[in-house]
């Protein structure tokens, strides 16, 4: 598995590469946003990114990266620890945040969960009904038109689909779309919800989410629930 490992700190880069190439990685290190920009490609597995780097930030390159469709597992390093920081940075296209300072071995941990996160939603693709998901593009379609979805939509479609016809709480979402706790997002989830269904309405789908009181979400198809 090949790591871009994008931090400023050159004695903490050569710390952590080592130690990822121990355990069977291979590692690239750049120290700035402007260096990993011109790297970045598919030939890596999942990139590495410090918030606070010189000039542009690590949050500004990770919101750039998902405006261009780069879908490489993202995992962010920052000394920032209030929940703001944290949502902020998983809003850009983040999948989990660490702050510093942390211990290696939950580092590692991190690291072969996103990859096998990324793994397992590569090897097909979703469908319920008349709905599918592409899990290479992150796209879903209704009767093969697009639906156009924002990305925490699609996360929260792929979560649903892949548990149709069982409840998803609220909890759940709030740690797999956006790993913070509920209170931080609740409302959030709300809107997404009400905008998944909008356009399922508007593409006249059969599959339906539903709100079960008290205990959270189901996706089941329209006569069959």
């Amino acid at each position: 598995m090949n790591i871009l490992l994008v931090e400023d700190d050159q004695k903490a880069a050569r710390l952590l590469a080592r130690g990822l190439e121990e355990e069977g990685f291979k590692v690239a290190v750049v120290h700035s946003a402007e260096e990993a920009d011109a790297l970045m490609d598919a030939r890596f597995d999942m990139v590495i990114l410090d918030w606070m780097l010189p000039g542009r930030d690590g949050i500004a390159l990770c919101d750039a990266w998902r405006c261009r469709g780069l879908r490489q597992p993202i995992l962010m390093l920052t000394a920032r620890d209030a929940v703001a920081d944290r949502v902020a940075g998983l809003n850009t296209g983040a999948d989990d945040y660490l702050t510093k300072p942390f211990d290696f071995d939950e580092l590692l941990a991190r690291v072969r969960a996103l990859l096998r996160r990324t793994e397992a939603k590569s090897t097909h693709s979703v469908r319920v009904a008349d709905v599918e998901l592409d899990v290479h593009r992150h796209t879903a379609t209704c009767a093969n038109r697009d639906l156009n979805l924002t990305p925490k939509e699609y996360a929260i479609l792929e979560i649903l689909m892949r548990q149709a016809d069982q409840v998803v709480s609220r909890l759940q979402l709030a740690e797999q779309v956006w790993q913070v706790d509920l209170i931080a997002i609740d409302n959030l989830i709300d809107v997404h919800i009400k905008n998944l269904r909008r356009k399922f309405d508007a593409s006249g789908s059969a599959v339906l989410i539903e709100t079960v009181r008290g205990r959270g979400f189901r996706l089941c198809v329209a006569g069959h629930a």
